[in-house]
């Protein structure tokens, strides 16, 4: 959600006067932007990757906030439950060898701070779900002591009026009740922000859309939960059930989950914004003293506050964004749809495959949404999600209707050497491009990626006479000490 809030009661008056200023906010975003009020293009992107304490036996550790005292760094936040932590790199422009000098910050930062949770017998280990959590690890007791988390865990599980269920049939089946939201936790991910200017915007989010279930494909990284092998990349699902504001009956009218694909292409930069005060009732009703509308008749740029606040409690997977920087107000996407890990090389390689696919196809004159249907988009990302890189997608070809392709076949052949142009477009080196998206063409040719590997590795393990839980485990160990070697998860072995 990314803003502090604190705890209290909501009377009956306060949604109400929440969706005023809900709709003061919107006009105030409409008159910045007939006003051309924004930032010009920068070109900038920023990352943001969630983490998981686990100990020396891959096993979960409730402790980020003596974690966090010992790294003393502002780019180290706290998350959802206590095994978790945030790293958040601050901006860099879109240019010359921006992928090396974040490997460097990331593996520098990263570095430092397993050092510091090793002190407390903590480790870091940057994965989609954390292989080893258990059911009694993800309760209400285990969420991190900040209001905002205490918050969100009430208002969902009021709005919804009864037990959260997780019902996810993969490889396995999983069913699951929980008295709180603290599930959602389990699902950590890498966050990746692009300020663009208001034209730029649709074409921009449209694009992110569009390959979400390629990226997803390549990057799966969350095979397992409670034990259970689900889907290749099961945090989508898991995310949206576990947060899920509707009772059955609710779901059964259409009503919009709050983590949400989307339905449709859209048009301008106020569209996602839009559709959010209209569908969505407010979780966090806190008005702030703020008055858009005045702020900007005295020649001020708004905060918008309750804009920003409601929109942090929507969760799609290409979210819109609108900040202030320095008086200037400016927009981003963020682009929510991969896993953390499995190593920094494979953060960035997913880095350079998303911004680059998303310049070459926003920049198109013939855009491919205008041939790929919405809801063939939204499939694409659902089939990805369940088998991973061995997903077969549907993708327009030329000028005809979307046909059946496998991932691997669609990202080798036209996706790669698009995503290359888009690097060259931002001007990215050509070595940092190659080594990259090198990655990526490795991941298909080998058909490996994050999910694959803790899979094959599981199996491994229980082809070898292990338990269930001792497999995980075993996993979980080579996996963090493969993830903190630095070498791309399609290089690693299978422990012998």
């Amino acid at each position: 959600m990314g803003q502090m809030v604190t705890a209290g009661a909501f009377d009956l008056a306060d949604r109400r006067m929440y969706r005023h200023k809900l709709r003061q906010c919107l006009e105030g975003l409409e008159r910045l932007l007939d006003e051309k009020r924004f930032d010009r293009a920068r070109n900038l992107m920023g990352l943001e990757i969630e983490l998981n304490l686990a100990d020396s036996d891959g096993l979960p550790r409730m402790m980020n906030e003596e974690v966090l005292e010992r790294i003393a760094s502002r780019d180290f936040q706290t998350e959802l439950a206590q095994f978790n932590i945030e790293v958040n790199i601050a901006p860099h422009p879109l240019s010359g060898r921006v992928m090396d000098r974040l490997a460097e910050e990331l593996r520098t930062g990263l570095g430092y701070a397993d050092r510091m949770a090793g002190e407390v017998g903590a480790r870091i280990v940057m994965v989609g779900i954390l292989p080893t959590l258990q059911a009694q690890d993800l309760v209400s007791a285990n969420l991190s002591r900040a209001d905002r988390y205490t918050l969100l865990n009430e208002r969902i599980l009021a709005m919804r009026g009864e037990d959260i269920t997780l019902d996810i049939k993969g490889v396995e089946h999983l069913v699951y009740t929980s008295a709180s939201i603290a599930p959602e936790a389990a699902c950590t991910s890498t966050q990746m922000h692009l300020q663009v200017t208001p034209g730029r915007f649709a074409d921009v989010w449209n694009a992110a859309q569009a390959i979400a279930g390629a990226q997803i494909a390549v990057g799966a990284n969350s095979p397992f939960l409670f034990g259970r092998e689900l889907w290749r990349e099961t945090r989508p699902l898991l995310f949206q059930q576990a947060t899920d504001t509707r009772p059955e009956e609710l779901r059964a009218q259409g009503v919009r989950p709050l983590t949400w694909f989307g339905e449709r292409w859209v048009d301008s930069a106020t569209d996602l914004f839009a559709e959010n005060v209209r569908y969505f009732p407010a979780l966090l009703p806190i008005c702030d003293e703020e008055d858009p509308l005045r702020v900007l008749d005295e020649g001020g740029v708004p905060k918008l506050h309750e804009l920003n606040l409601h929109n942090g409690t929507i969760y799609r997977w290409n979210r819109p964004v609108y900040g202030v920087v320095d008086g200037v107000p400016h927009l981003r996407v963020e682009n929510r749809v991969m896993p953390a890990g499995p190593t920094v090389a494979d953060v960035l390689a997913n880095a350079a495959f998303y911004y680059g696919l998303v310049r070459a196809l926003s920049d198109t004159a013939r855009p491919v949404w205008q041939r790929l249907p919405f809801g063939v988009a939204a499939e694409n990302f659902d089939a990805a999600c369940r088998d991973g890189i061995g997903a077969v997608l549907r993708w327009p070809r030329g000028r005809g209707t979307p046909v059946e392709v496998p991932a691997v076949e669609l990202v080798l052949d036209e996706l790669l050497p698009l995503a290359a142009a888009g690097l060259d477009a931002w001007g990215i080196d050509r070595g940092d491009r190659d080594l990259y998206l090198g990655i990526i063409e490795q991941r298909c040719r080998r058909r490996t990626n994050g999910a694959e590997w803790q899979a094959r590795t599981f199996h491994h393990y229980m082809d070898r006479g292990l338990d269930r839980r001792a497999a995980l485990a075993a996993m979980t160990q080579h996996y963090r000490e493969y993830s903190a070697g630095g070498d791309p998860v399609h290089t690693w072995p299978t422990p012998s």
